[in-house]
Formats: C-alpha cells, sequence, structure tokens
C-alpha cells in the first residue's frame, strides 16, 4: 500500500503556508488494486526515452491496456518497442498532444532540451514528469517551461533499476513495490501529488516521497552516486582480476553496479559535483583512518571502528534496539 512522505516543508499554494506534515501513510487510499487499474482520467501515455527506465514504463503502462507512444534517438529500441506492442505508435508532434502523462527518460540536459522544443504543443491537462537522476539541473528550467505553456511538471526519480541498459533490460515489474520521489514546484496545489501518485501507482510504486530538487540532489549524491563511484574505484584493483573462487556475496555487492553508462552518469556526476565531493571526503576521511589504525596495528582503533559502522548501519536501517546492544 502505497505511502506518501514529505521530506522538506513546502509553500502549499491552497493555504500559502508552509506544509510540515509528517509521514502521510497511504494518504490518497491507494491499495494493491490500483496496480494495473488505470485511472479513467488516464489513457495515453508519452514516454522520452525507450531504455531501461523509460522502457520499463512503456511496458508496464501498455500492460495495463493504456495507448503508449515513445520517442527515442535509437530506431533499434523504437522498433522493438512496437513489435512487441509496448507502444502503439512514435512520440512526435502530433501524438504529444494527445498525452496525459508524459515521462521524459534522459540525460538532464538532454530533458531540458526536448521539453522546451515540445512545451508548446503539449496539453494543458498533461502532467510531465521527469526520471532523471538529478533535479537542480532539471526542475527550475522546466518549471518555468511548464508555466509558461500552462501544464504541469513535477520532477521525479524512480528509485529502482539494475546495472543492465537498453530496452532489452526493461521490465514492466521493474517498479513494483519500489519508492519514486516526486520534486513539484516551490508552490504548488497539494492536489498535483494525488494527481501523480494517481497515475504512477498504476506501474506498482510502493512509496512516494516529495522533497525539492536540493534535498533530493544532496541525498542521492550518497545514496547512488557515491555507490557507483566507490565500486567503480575498488573494482580497479589489480586483485580484482584473479577473483574468480575466491568472491561471494560482498564481491558482488560492492561492484554490481560498477559496470556504468559512462556518458551518462559523468553528466550526473558533473551535476551534482558539489554534494558529490563532500560525500568522497566523508569516505576518504573514514578509509584514511583505517588504513593508519591497520598500519599502526591499533588493535582498539581499529575495532573501535569497526563497531561505528556497525551501529551507524543498524541506526540507518531504524534499528535502534539493535544499535544499543552494540554500544
Amino acid at each position: 500500500m502505497p505511502r506518501t512522505s514529505f521530506v522538506v516543508p513546502f509553500a502549499s499554494c491552497e493555504t500559502n503556508t508552509v506544509d510540515t506534515r509528517p509521514l502521510l501513510v497511504n494518504q490518497n487510499g491507494f491499495d494493491a488494486a490500483s496496480i494495473g487499474n488505470p485511472p479513467a482520467s488516464l489513457r495515453h501515455i508519452g514516454v522520452v526515452g525507450l531504455g531501461l527506465i523509460g522502457g520499463s514504463f512503456a511496458k508496464a503502462y501498455a500492460d495495463a491496456g493504456l495507448q503508449v507512444y515513445g520517442a527515442d534517438i535509437d530506431e533499434r529500441s523504437l522498433a522493438a518497442a512496437t513489435a512487441e506492442g509496448s507502444i502503439v505508435s512514435a512520440l512526435d508532434d502530433k501524438t504529444v498532444g494527445e498525452c496525459d502523462l508524459i515521462l521524459i527518460a534522459l540525460y538532464p540536459q538532454a530533458t531540458v532540451d526536448w521539453l522546451r522544443e515540445m512545451a508548446p504543443k503539449i496539453s494543458k491537462d498533461a502532467l510531465v514528469i521527469d526520471c532523471g537522476g538529478v533535479k537542480r539541473s532539471i526542475c527550475p528550467d522546466c518549471f518555468a517551461l511548464a508555466e509558461r505553456h500552462g501544464f504541469t511538471f513535477l520532477g521525479g526519480h524512480p528509485m529502482a533499476g539494475t546495472h543492465r541498459s537498453g530496452f532489452r533490460a526493461a521490465r514492466s515489474d521493474l517498479y513494483a513495490g519500489s519508492p519514486m520521489v516526486l520534486v513539484p514546484p516551490p508552490i504548488y496545489d497539494p492536489s498535483v501529488i494525488a494527481r501523480a501518485q494517481e497515475a504512477l501507482s498504476v506501474v506498482g510504486f510502493g512509496s512516494f516521497s516529495v522533497t525539492t530538487p536540493e534535498m533530493h540532489d544532496r541525498l542521492i549524491a550518497y545514496t547512488s552516486q557515491l555507490a557507483h563511484i566507490v565500486s567503480s574505484a575498488f573494482v580497479k584493483s589489480p586483485t580484482s582480476q584473479k577473483h574468480r573462487g575466491f568472491s561471494a556475496g560482498s564481491y558482488k555487492d560492492l561492484t554490481r553496479v560498477a559496470e556504468m553508462n559512462a556518458p551518462m552518469w559523468t553528466e550526473l556526476f558533473l551535476d551534482n559535483a558539489d554534494n558529490l565531493v563532500e560525500e568522497l571526503d566523508s569516505v576518504v576521511e573514514q578509509l584514511r583512518l583505517y588504513r593508519e589504525a591497520l598500519a599502526s596495528h591499533d588493535e582498539e582503533t581499529l575495532k573501535a571502528l569497526i563497531e561505528e559502522g556497525s551501529v551507524a548501519k543498524l541506526k540507518a536501517d531504524g534499528r535502534f534496539a539493535d544499535a544499543e546492544v552494540i554500544i
């Protein structure tokens, strides 16, 4: 049953006050029946970018019986999506105006460029959501375009994926039970969150969080981007070429995301460089402490560092009682 949490306060245009409500559970009464069961107001879906993220949206909405239009610079992806029935035709100047919901799954700058070009043709009744991995380089321009042309835009980030990419890796159940982050304009009508939740619950999201572009990028620098850089750095050890027969879960967990789409992740990292450098500095400092304890054979310090990490993990997971046992 999806829930909606507000990560930071927002100004609501309905009350013109700061919304400081705590975690909202099942705000709009959605349940499992909403999965694959679209509302009557949702008939035509536009998906821009038919890679893993966009392709999975296309497949999920098509499976729910909706008409999906798709756009991609790769003609092979368009052909594959059409052949298997994930899209009915191309998303272009003629069909974009028919869409009730448009999901943009492109690189950050490409997202802004596409919306700038197509904004005059988008219906004023449409809801447009981007699915990019950063928000500060996307949302301000897109909020302005939406206001100028009369449609609704929300930043979005589906917290799901795999290390694989492309339409062939897309799955209709990719989002089942996963969190979805929504980023509304600084002043917004709360009903837009309910509208987005209703439209997106069709593909199975388990929860929704609402935040600002700044808070999104700050948190994602740690939860996603830092993990990718650490994984990439870790696997560059010469020892990695000899791991077969000597590796199990730890190696697999730490290297899973090292295989990256370099152009995409380069743009994401650079768009969030300030937050990412701060997180990297924190990790480098912790690694320095571990290295010093090892080099000096400082048993007590090493034990303390390991215990601190265990407690931090338990607290991060909300297991405070277990953390107290270690302390």
